[in-house]
């Protein structure tokens, strides 16, 4: 019992981590449009595009750093990467705060997303805790509290931003900085030295290190969909400011609301669906059904035009995040316990991957259909390739997702 109770406490860091981390990244989202205007561009395209640089840049950074720092975690254990990520994301937001140019914008975020690794890092602790069996569902518990801190974060938000544009800014160091001190306090070390391994840098080098896990047969179509399937969804918060704003003509504070109402579905979804879906459907056919409906109502958010519906489609979408922690499950569960930080720092770098190649193609895809000249006029157009992206990865996994299904009897 005296073991369980520093664990308890340590899970419960963790998952505040994950979400205070998701409080920082959201709370931005509201005034990026007005913060990026309020800089000198010339119009909502062009501010667009600047925001998808900056989060290409942010997403490239996670890539190239969430597989070193899985690898460091399973080599010196999980509390000393996290602390450090934690201590550089709290002294980024508070420089972002008072950025006085887009050059001091674009190094904050490399910088914010070299660090903000956390989430692979918290989700390894988890791992390391959790019995195979629970693993799918601590996951979903993991999404859920993501969820909160994206209720939250824009949330907070549009309402600090409606005050001041930098303010969010400033809220998101103070959290940051909170999440720190109740690391250092209250998160035990969940990985053994028995159980750690030497240090690899081609493991640690992204590219090596998802060379290797998808040399694995039980694991190289579940990538691959994992990947399309991030891809596609993170169209939604590259271009769904910008999105809002041109159609809807949204404010900052109707934009954080149509987030947090996001983060609210996404929260219920992931911690309260996930167990019974996972126990009645099994983890390949949630994650199948998850598929379906993200790419379904990806269709929808494409055509619509009145702010209400987007508001009404916001819960469906949610369910797609059934996925993600089923798929998540599924991995952990094929891989060894050493190896756990390995395959949250390839999930990490995937996700970071798709979040570099998602706002160039959504905020692209947005300035072309939104412009004077445009043959076709549909600002909705980055949500159609949304639901290609996510369709296209149903019949890759198929065969991996269901391995033992029997053939038809030909008598």
């Amino acid at each position: 019992m005296t073991v369980d109770v520093p664990r308890r406490a340590g899970v419960a860091v963790a998952l505040a981590t994950v979400s205070i981390d998701a409080i920082g990244v959201g709370i931005i989202f509201p005034v990026m449009p007005d913060l990026l205007l309020s800089l000198g561009l010339a119009d909502i395209g062009e501010a667009a595009l600047w925001g998808g640089a900056l989060a290409t840049l942010y997403a490239l950074m996670q890539f190239l750093c969430s597989p070193l720092l899985g690898a460091l975690s399973d080599r010196f254990g999980r509390r000393m990467v996290m602390l450090c990520s934690l201590a550089a994301m709290a002294i980024d937001y508070a420089i972002l705060s008072v950025a006085g140019g887009l050059w001091v914008l674009l190094i904050g975020r490399a910088v914010a997303g070299a660090a903000g690794a956390t989430y692979g890092t918290a989700t390894a602790y988890i791992a390391d805790v959790s019995k195979p069996a629970d693993r799918a569902r601590r996951f979903g518990l993991v999404g859920a509290v993501f969820g909160l801190g994206f209720v939250l974060g824009p949330a907070l938000g549009g309402a600090v931003g409606e005050l001041h544009v930098r303010a969010p800014f400033m809220l998101a160091a103070l959290m940051a900085a909170i999440n720190f001190v109740l690391a250092v306090v209250f998160l035990c070390e969940s990985l053994p030295l028995s159980r750690r391994r030497a240090f690899d840098w081609r493991r640690a080098n992204p590219l090596g290190a998802m060379r290797r896990a998808l040399g694995l047969p039980a694991l190289r179509w579940l990538l691959v969909g994992y990947f399309l399937f991030a891809l596609g969804n993170h169209v939604y918060p590259v271009i769904w400011g910008y999105w809002s704003k041109f159609t809807f003509e949204w404010s900052v504070g109707t934009i954080g609301l149509s987030l947090a109402t996001y983060g609210v579905a996404m929260a219920l979804v992931q911690g309260v669906l996930i167990r019974p879906s996972v126990s009645w459907l099994g983890e390949a056919r949630t994650v199948a059904g998850g598929l379906t409906i993200g790419a379904l109502v990806a269709v929808g958010f494409a055509f619509i035009d009145a702010g209400w519906m987007a508001f009404a489609l916001t819960p469906i979408a949610a369910l797609s995040d059934l996925a993600t922690p089923a798929l998540t499950g599924l991995m952990a569960n094929r891989v060894e316990d050493d190896e756990q930080g390995e395959l949250q720092g390839v999930l990490a770098s995937l996700m970071a991957a798709a979040s570099v190649l998602a706002p160039p193609m959504a905020s692209g895809l947005f300035y072309r259909f939104t412009a004077n000249d445009a043959a076709w006029h549909l600002p909705g157009a980055p949500f159609l390739m949304s639901a290609v992206l996510i369709a296209l990865a149903i019949p890759l996994m198929w065969r991996s997702l269901f391995p033992r299904l029997p053939s038809p009897d030909c008598d």
